[in-house]
């Protein structure tokens, strides 16, 4: 491992020297490209030196136990000394493994939450709503802004359908692991026997594209124009502000008709149906290079039921990691980093596994 780091403090100065350059300043796209990898390499560098420094106080220990003129008492000192520092050796060691796997090219990106009612009608949609506030909650935590991109929103109060844009710092790193099916169980208000209903919702995380990544072709694309529908006032309903794209070669629907200019609708629907075709793509890439993706925790299978929300246990079970947490009140509210984290720490097992 040492040999990965023999060049680390040049790069380190080559990098300071770089974000110094005015020219870099001006191209900001660069400049932040440019602060994230020093900010990656410092963290790599200053765990080396802890590991390090731990290393060379382990040396001088056993040079204490093994010296036949040292006083006893120092080198019962010494081996109690020794039997922590050789467990932090373990722990850095495996921090800066951790910090070496290769990174998802996707982790810095912004990130599109959608959320669909599946199975349950009236009671799944009101779930909807319910994880889309919670998911804003969490990134009014972390400092993120939430834009609604398109709604389908129901005059009980949730939603058929609702898309966001999310962005700030490292959105999909710890969102990408929310792909799949959320299943809840409660006694629906509507229920006048008190019995618990079952329904599910769908969740799907999508990395926000770049017009370079993913270049359309217009000629590909069908547009719709029509009369928006639901909450939004008079201006909105009256004029055919909503628009249809239609992505021919994959049949691909976006529509959004939450804003009353067409043309801000078509850029946003844009920007949705880039990400899905982006989304499409890596998709079809990780099907063919790994027949055991599905397995994974970070697989954003659609299809799979990843997580159950039990009202009046108060739990949340997720599946995949056998994690129960009987706050669901805190949960719901936002709260999501003991449910997150878990699955970060299990996904770098994963993947740890595998280099062994």
């Amino acid at each position: 491992m040492f040999n990965k780091f023999a060049d680390l403090e040049d790069k380190l100065a080559d990098l300071e020297g770089r974000l110094s350059d005015p020219d870099l300043v001006s191209n900001q796209k660069e400049y932040q490209k440019v602060v994230r990898e020093h900010s990656h390499l410092s963290k790599l560098n200053n765990k080396f030196e802890e590991l390090k420094k731990v290393q060379a106080d382990i040396y001088e220990n056993k040079a204490i136990i093994y010296d036949e003129n040292e006083d006893p008492e120092l080198k019962e000192l010494a081996k109690a000394e020794l039997e922590d520092l050789a467990e932090l050796e373990k722990k850095l060691d495996q921090d800066l493994k951790i910090i070496l796997l290769p990174k998802d090219p996707n982790d810095e990106k912004n990130t599109f939450l959608e959320i669909r009612a599946g199975t349950g009608g009236d009671e799944a949609a009101l779930f909807v709503g319910d994880l889309f506030r919670m998911y804003c909650r969490f990134a009014e935590s972390q400092g993120w802004k939430v834009e609604v991109m398109s709604s389908n929103p129901l005059g009980i109060g949730g939603f058929k359908e609702i898309i966001a844009l999310i962005s700030g710092n490292q959105v999909y790193s710890k969102l990408k692991y929310e792909s799949g099916a959320h299943r809840v169980q409660r006694v629906p208000d509507t229920e006048t026997q008190g019995r618990i209903h079952t329904s599910a919702v769908t969740v799907a995380i999508l990395p926000e594209a770049d017009e370079v990544e993913l270049n359309i072709d217009m000629n590909e694309l069908k547009f719709d124009v029509f009369r928006s529908s639901g909450p939004g006032g008079q201006s909105v309903n009256t004029t055919d502000s909503a628009v249809r794209i239609t992505h021919l070669p994959t049949g691909l629907v976006v529509t959004c008709q939450d804003e009353k200019s067409q043309h801000k609708n078509k850029a946003k629907a844009l920007t949705v149906l880039r990400a899905r075709l982006l989304d499409q793509a890596e998709q079809e890439h990780h099907d063919k290079i790994s027949k055991d993706r599905k397995s994974q925790v970070g697989s954003g299978d659609r299809s799979e039921r990843i997580r159950t929300y039990n009202f009046p246990q108060g739990r949340m079970t997720d599946h995949r990691i056998n994690l129960t947490l009987y706050k669901l009140e805190s949960i719901m509210s936002g709260k999501l980093e003991e449910v997150i984290f878990p699955l970060i720490a299990h996904d770098q097992a994963e993947k740890l596994k595998e280099l062994q």
